[in-house]
């Protein structure tokens, strides 16, 4: 046996025990699988083609059900002060409610932040490779990454797992050299800058308010507001969204978390029980404009001189039948 190890013939497989090549099959198996703990970008992809298209027909060939649904409501806006991100907290798989602490708003760094909207394991795992990406930069570079190096990034690595059922929706929003900047970048590969962006199940009812109270010189008391009241509603008529309403202040000395608010708090500041307004010949509702005021004044006018026409000839008519 000693002679066989000095020589190393006791390294080949048919002088193993079973036992030791069922031990070595496994680790290289394992290694196999977790091959991203060294490359993050080397995942271990499913063994067939197209797992997008291919893996709902193999779940209905084998009769098992998996829920893919999923829903969030993310928003985020450049003003006058910065840029502001504002999301839920609530995780879903369909009708099942996983988590009301979600954390949807990633902190890349002192002055970056991301937003996670689609599959909760795609957001989180690419949002830690980008994460960890930044502080490499800064310790190769001694600089900060910048917001567009970081979008670019995210878009070249969508781009590389497109097709392969990857579910993601981000914003990178984030303060550097260029000014603020507001980045929205997908699992399809799409790259976009803008001024306003709103991700999500619940991003409809949320664009709706921010179309509506939307402006660049809004103040930041304003703007939280803004974002808030956005979320809130979006919570309330999604039923994917809820939980705390997570607000972001980013500016060129960093970003701040401004506050962390239950969505029922929420409903008492915005949705509380008031008596509805008057509504009559002589009210006038806060902010008309003196056009529409005079208006509505001939319109009144005009509908009293029909009914008195009207009156006078009611009455010759029962005179002179």
């Amino acid at each position: 046996m000693a002679l066989e190890a000095i020589c190393g013939v006791d390294k080949l497989p048919f002088m193993q025990r079973f036992d030791a090549l069922q031990t070595a099959c496994n680790m290289q198996q394992l290694a196999a699988a977790t091959s991203n703990f060294v490359n993050p970008y080397a995942l271990m992809a499913p063994p067939f083609e197209n797992p997008a298209v291919n893996l709902p027909k193999i779940l209905q060939h084998c009769k098992l059900r998996m829920e893919f649904d999923h829903g969030t409501t993310t928003l985020g806006f450049k003003y006058q002060g910065g840029v502001i991100l504002c999301a839920d907290s609530r995780a879903t798989s369909g009708q099942y409610i996983g988590s009301q602490t979600m954390r949807k708003i990633v902190e890349l760094n002192a002055y970056m932040l991301g937003t996670l909207a689609g599959g909760a394991a795609d957001c989180v795992y690419w949002d830690r490779v980008l994460a960890r990406e930044c502080r490499l930069h800064e310790l190769r570079y001694r600089r900060r990454m910048s917001v567009d190096a970081a979008a670019r990034m995210m878009c070249n690595i969508t781009t590389e797992y497109k097709g392969m059922g990857l579910s993601m929706g981000m914003m990178l929003a984030g303060c550097d050299a260029e000014g603020s900047k507001l980045i929205y970048v997908d699992s399809e590969g799409m790259r976009s800058h803008g001024s306003v962006f709103s991700v999500g199940s619940g991003s409809p009812y949320a664009l709706g308010v921010l179309d509506t109270g939307y402006r660049w010189n809004l103040t930041d008391e304003a703007a939280y507001d803004l974002a808030r009241r956005a979320i809130y509603h979006a919570t309330s008529k999604d039923a994917y969204s809820g939980g705390m309403v997570r607000l972001y202040h980013i500016t060129d000395k960093g970003w701040r978390n401004i506050s962390n608010t239950d969505c029922h708090d929420l409903h008492d500041q915005f949705c509380g029980m008031q008596p509805p307004p008057p509504i009559g010949p002589g009210f006038e509702p806060p902010g008309t404009s003196s056009k529409a005021q005079a208006w509505n004044e001939l319109k009144l006018r005009k509908h009293e001189v029909q009914a008195q026409m009207e009156a006078v000839t009611t009455e010759k008519a029962n005179k002179h039948p």
